[in-house]
This record gives C-alpha cells, sequence and structure tokens, in this order.
C-alpha cells in the first residue's frame, strides 16, 4: 500500500470530488478518503436534484463563483459524457420587500443577468404548477436550472481517476498530524498516509476533524418531500422553473419532477434542529411531512397529492450563512472547505477549483474574502 502523496482530501462528497479532479488534474498525487460510499446518502451531497442560479441574493460576491461555475459543470458534463445540468429557468419569488425577491432583483440588476420582473399572477399563469400569493412577486432567470448531485460527484471523481487520483471509500480519517518537515500524516482504520498537504471537506463531520471549527459549522437536520402532483405535466421540467420562495414561515426552494415521481421541495432550516451527524434521526416523521405539505397545499395544490418520497440530509450552518474556504489558522498546509449551510452545491465544481489553489499555491485569484476563518 502506497503511503505517501502530494495532497489527500478527506471527504469525496460535492465539495471533495471537485477537489480531487482539480488536484489530479493540475498532476498532482492525490488520495481521497471517504468514510461512506462514493457518492452516498448520509451526509449534505444527495437528493437527485439541487438549484443553481446566477442572481445570488445572499451576496455579491457569490455571482462570479457561480458563473464560473456553470463554465465548470459544463465542461465536466463535455469531458465525461454525464447529464449533469438541466436549465428549467428560476423563480425566486416572495413579498416585495423581503430578502429573496428584493436581493435577486438587486443582484441581477448589479451583475447584468438577464431576467424578468412578474407578479404572482403572472407566474401563476405562465407556470400552471404554482399558485403564488396574489402579494408577491418574482424574479424569474432564464438560466436557472439543478444539478444531479449524485452524477456531479461520479463526474468528478471519475475524472480524478483517469488523471491518476486514487480514491478510497469507506475508510475515514481518525486523526491528523502536522510534521516538522511541513506536510501532514493521516490515520485511518486501514492504515497511515502522508502528504504535503491536506485538504478537510468532511461537510458534517469537518468539526469533528478540525476542532477549531466547533461552533462555526453547526450540522442541522434537513428534511425533504416529493408528493405526486394532479397534473403531471404542470410539474415537468419544460413547464416548471426551479424557485426559492419567501412564504409566510420561512424560506422554500423546489424543482420539476426528476428521476421520483413528484414534486421535489424543501424549507431552508426546517425546524432549525441542530444534530450530531453520527446521532442524527435519519428518517422522516409525520411532523415533518405535515408541516411540508401544508406548505405544498398553499402555494402549490396541484401538486400536494400523496406523498411519493421523504428524505433527511444535512445542512452545516455557520453563523452568517457564508462558507468557510480558507487555510487552517494554525497549519498552512491544511486547507478546509466548509459551512455551506444549504446553498453550497451549485458552487462544488468551482469551490473545487479554489481549494485546489489553496493546497498547491497557497492562494487563488478567486475573490474568497468572504469565506475567511478569520471573520469570526
Amino acid at each position: 500500500m502506497r503511503n505517501r502523496y502530494d495532497v489527500i482530501v478527506v471527504g469525496v462528497g460535492g465539495m471533495g470530488s471537485a477537489t480531487a479532479y482539480h488536484l489530479a488534474n493540475r498532476g498532482a498525487d492525490v488520495l481521497g478518503l471517504e468514510r461512506y460510499d462514493v457518492p452516498h446518502d448520509m451526509g449534505s451531497s444527495h437528493g437527485v436534484t439541487r438549484i443553481i442560479r446566477k442572481a445570488q441574493y445572499e451576496h455579491p460576491s457569490y455571482v462570479p463563483l457561480v458563473r464560473r461555475a456553470y463554465d465548470l459543470w459544463r465542461e465536466l458534463a463535455e469531458k465525461t459524457g454525464r447529464d449533469l445540468l438541466t436549465i428549467t429557468g428560476g423563480i425566486d419569488a416572495g413579498p416585495p420587500d423581503s430578502q429573496v425577491f428584493d436581493g435577486s432583483r438587486r443582484s441581477c440588476e448589479a451583475h447584468d443577468i438577464d431576467h424578468e420582473l412578474l407578479s404572482a399572477a403572472e407566474v401563476n399563469d405562465r407556470f400552471p404548477g404554482y399558485d403564488l400569493p396574489e402579494d408577491h412577486r418574482a424574479v424569474y432567470q432564464p438560466d436557472g436550472g439543478f444539478l444531479v448531485p449524485e452524477q456531479c460527484i461520479i463526474a468528478h471523481t471519475e475524472a480524478a481517476q483517469a488523471a491518476g487520483g486514487e480514491i478510497r471509500a469507506r475508510e475515514p480519517m481518525r486523526d491528523f498530524t502536522p510534521l516538522a518537515d511541513g506536510g501532514v500524516r493521516v490515520t485511518t482504520p486501514k492504515g497511515t498516509y502522508e502528504a504535503d498537504r491536506l485538504v478537510v471537506t468532511a461537510g458534517a463531520w469537518t468539526p469533528k476533524l478540525v476542532p477549531e471549527l466547533e461552533g462555526l459549522a453547526v450540522p442541522e437536520r434537513q428534511v425533504l418531500a416529493w408528493l405526486q402532483p394532479s397534473d403531471s405535466a404542470a410539474f415537468d421540467a419544460e413547464n416548471f422553473p426551479v424557485f426559492v420562495h419567501a412564504d409566510e414561515d420561512g424560506h422554500y426552494y423546489g424543482f420539476p419532477r426528476h428521476d421520483v415521481p413528484g414534486f421535489k421541495f424543501g424549507k431552508f432550516n426546517h425546524f432549525e434542529e441542530t444534530v450530531d451527524p453520527d446521532e442524527m434521526d435519519r428518517q422522516p416523521r409525520p411532523a415533518d411531512e405535515r408541516a411540508l405539505r401544508a406548505y405544498a397545499e398553499r402555494c402549490f395544490p396541484k401538486g400536494a397529492g400523496p406523498t411519493v418520497k421523504l428524505a433527511t440530509c444535512l445542512f452545516t450552518n455557520t453563523p452568517d450563512e457564508h462558507f468557510i474556504l480558507d487555510t487552517h489558522p494554525e497549519h498552512p498546509q491544511i486547507t478546509i472547505g466548509a459551512g455551506f449551510s444549504g446553498h453550497g452545491f451549485k458552487f462544488a465544481s468551482v469551490v473545487g477549483e479554489i481549494l485546489a489553489d489553496f493546497a498547491l499555491d497557497g492562494e487563488t485569484n478567486h475573490d474568497t474574502d468572504l469565506f475567511r476563518i478569520d471573520r469570526f
């Protein structure tokens, strides 16, 4: 068994698989370690579909990154022959003064993003699956759509392997030790490995591996629902844009039918349950289903039929809901990608590029000031 590499990546989910690919593609000798399977449904990078959109009401710094992410997703799809990205259009809706609507509008205007401003009646008329409250407004972005997360992870992993990367599943990192020569030693149940650099992209398990992030990257239980529509065609991808919606009791998001015979949606932060990822209740509960169904009945009544599927996943939230992309505050040979706060997967392709930059060069040309660890 080999035990020396240029870079070890811990966690081969959405972010880690992309990082392993970018490192291997630049000629680095890479080992990726994953505690579960590749891909798996125990963390944050599963669930069949994930939204991608150019307007970023969360912060202006995200817009250049998502534009680069679109390019990288398309390059990866062409390189691997996998169907990763579907364009459906996207709706950001809510009351006129809501962060979702007003922030999206301002983002489109500031960054010259193609968009339309629609009333709720115009949305409901154009897209019959919708039934938004009459006083709500929407930003429609024709470039919005969804990624298929499991296929994205497979594509990045296969591309990393094709470039010489080594990926080991079912092999969790137990601990790591910075070395006097500036490298790092990693111990797993199956062996000990050394590398010049370490990248930690372990999702909800990151604060267990990097104690400095305790309280700064907090796991949260999330639940998704798929319900059978009464009008199936209204929820097909060509008729139903992905959405983010500021409703009366929080922010929701949803998708057209894809691979599961139902309308998929969820609520950001769901019941705000912070959890230990090793002890979380992974079975959806009746209360989860009732809360989600109530929203569908209000705003998507044609999609509020019998339950087809329920699933749990994990958010890992930072205090300000922005990412952590930085080197370790005490050990510059360690790079961290964490705290993607429920809106990170769309950026995985470019996050991998950024983390590879940090690991190989100690810096990146991307603007990552918003994501520095020392902001806390």
